[in-house]
């Protein structure tokens, strides 16, 4: 029996909740009393390491207060040396993994998980289960076997070692197995992970939104002209695909994956969540529940059963936030140190970026993540949560700044496309100028025929109702800065398949939607002819 699973034995529905949902009923004081004291925690294990020496200048603070006066914000410039040439002696606490980020950068940064911190993650990921599938608060759904399709890169990903070392802990069965996953390239895990659920069914999905709408557009599109196989001659999935097409023949529409699965949950991370949550309702059947993370941090913050918002999670990581104005200003002159504030400071409305100090012996103090985070209110009152309530805002450094008035991010281009009901495969957009003036660079490649100048304009429409500050851009200057190339059908298909032969890693294998490099440009305008 695994570590997790003895407690769906011994304990009671309440009990169970209590022991991974709890952190839900923390009032802002027991919120921050919890931090104190782990942080405290992390200075004692930290403080005579190497490491720690060098990143603290040989203070010991004995205070929140003294460790954010005499502890300097860092980034991961300040431990690459170390941490990318995997120098354990000088670390506090050994690892168990050593696990790596996306590389969104251009360059990876290795991360060393200490046994403690993925014990944590482990059980927070049971905490995932309970929460995805509750309607309301002490709802425990789930047992141990649960059968879960998880979208995850291979090792050394930081999302692979939780993913493990959850399984270690608490038992569920993994579709495809992680075993079976390692030699598969990512569309081939996605599609083996499908077709093994036709026979065994699912009970969660683990992805990311645009993903899950992608698979839903595809099946649909597949089901109008499907023929029968010799494996769906199987018995089981043969019965699944009858009810499926009997159910979407009474709708009068095409098949979809919420006519073949009605799974408890479907969990998602990533930034496209709130944008594309009624696509996936509407091709999987249920809204998505979000969690926030990143390889530095398993789990930032996560949903409840109302799925509005975001609740952070006071385990990992000692939370302070910078002001949005004192962000902007420390980048744009390095020497400036900006100020923060703690959790019980924020306020609604306001976008800060995130500071992180690890907990479990983990090695970033004070670390500069580079996401900012926007406050949504603080608390939810539906839920009964009295903490403050978050949405992920953006990505440091991906952001297109036009005329100093409007700082466009992924999210706001992403939910003004969608709004249009334009039909799409991908995009990809840049800053770019015509004589003196600034303007977004939108690169799409369509499913439907439409003209540039039709998409410029609504896009433009969508910009404005999604953005205030983009709205001033027409008012105080009479500018419409949207312009548009549109690529050929399978011009991001040719992309990936050029990176795959290139054996470029699974981060790189579609271009960045926001500030794409010159390279990626001229690599989409090359390959859509």
């Amino acid at each position: 029996m695994l570590r997790e699973d003895k407690y769906f034995q011994s304990l009671g529905e309440e009990e169970l909740w209590q022991r991974y949902c709890s952190f839900l009923e923390l009032s802002v004081e027991q919120f921050m009393e919890t931090q104190e004291h782990l942080l405290k925690e992390q200075i004692e294990l930290v403080a005579e390491s190497p490491l720690g020496k060098k990143i603290m200048r040989n203070n010991k603070p004995s205070s929140v207060e003294e460790f954010r006066r005499v502890v300097p914000l860092t980034t991961f410039d300040d431990y690459e040396t170390e941490l990318n040439k995997r120098q354990e002696d000088v670390l506090a606490v050994k690892p168990l993994e050593w696990c790596h980020s996306s590389g969104r950068g251009g360059s990876f940064k290795w991360i060393p998980y200490t046994s403690e911190a993925l014990e944590e993650a482990s059980k927070l990921f049971v905490s995932y289960l309970i929460l995805a599938t509750a309607s309301r608060k002490g709802e425990v759904k789930i047992r141990p076997g649960e059968r879960v399709i998880m979208h995850i890169p291979p090792r050394p990903y930081a999302s692979w070692a939780f993913c493990y070392h959850a399984s270690q802990a608490f038992s569920i069965r993994l579709i495809p197995s992680l075993e079976e996953a390692e030699g598969q390239e990512f569309r081939e895990r996605i599609q083996a992970g499908f077709q093994m659920a036709l026979r065994s069914g699912v009970d969660e999905i683990a992805s990311i939104s645009s993903v899950m709408v992608k698979v839903g557009e595809r099946m649909a599109e597949e089901a109008q002209g499907m023929r029968l196989s010799s494996f769906m001659l199987q018995p089981k999935v043969l019965l699944r695909l009858g009810r499926a097409k009997l159910r979407s023949k009474m709708e009068k529409r095409p098949m979809l994956p919420k006519d073949l699965w009605s799974p408890k949950a479907i969990i998602t991370g990533g930034t496209d969540t709130s944008i594309y949550k009624e696509s996936v309702a509407y091709y999987w059947g249920q809204i998505p529940f979000e969690i926030y993370g990143a390889a530095e941090v398993p789990t930032i913050a996560v949903q409840n059963w109302t799925r509005k918002w975001l609740t952070f999670i006071p385990y990992f990581a000692f939370l302070e936030f910078i002001p949005e104005d004192e962000s902007i200003r420390s980048r744009e002159d390095k020497k400036y140190r900006p100020s923060t504030v703690l959790l019980n400071e924020l306020e609604v409305g306001k976008v800060y970026e995130l500071v992180l100090t690890q907990f479990q012996g983990m090695p970033f103090l004070r670390y500069r993540i580079g996401d900012t985070i926007k406050v949504a209110a603080l608390s939810d009152d539906e839920a009964g949560v009295n903490l403050p309530q978050i949405v992920f805002h953006s990505r440091i450094g991906e952001t297109i700044d036009l005329a100093s008035l409007a700082r466009l991010t992924e999210r706001v281009i992403w939910q003004a496309l969608a709004n249009t009901g334009i039909k799409y495969e991908e995009w990809a957009a840049c800053k770019d100028y015509e004589e003196d003036k600034a303007f977004l660079r939108l690169y799409i490649e369509l499913k439907e025929e439409r003209e540039a100048a039709e998409i410029e304009h609504v896009v433009d429409e969508q910009l404005k109702a999604v953005d205030p500050d983009y709205r001033d851009l027409d008012s105080y200057l009479e500018l419409q800065p949207v312009r548009v190339t549109l690529l050929s059908e399978g011009t991001f298909a040719r992309y990936y398949q050029e990176k795959v032969k290139e054996g470029a890693d699974l981060a790189h294998l579609q271009p960045p939607h926001m500030v794409a490099s010159e390279a990626v440009i001229q690599q989409l305008l090359q390959l859509s002819g």
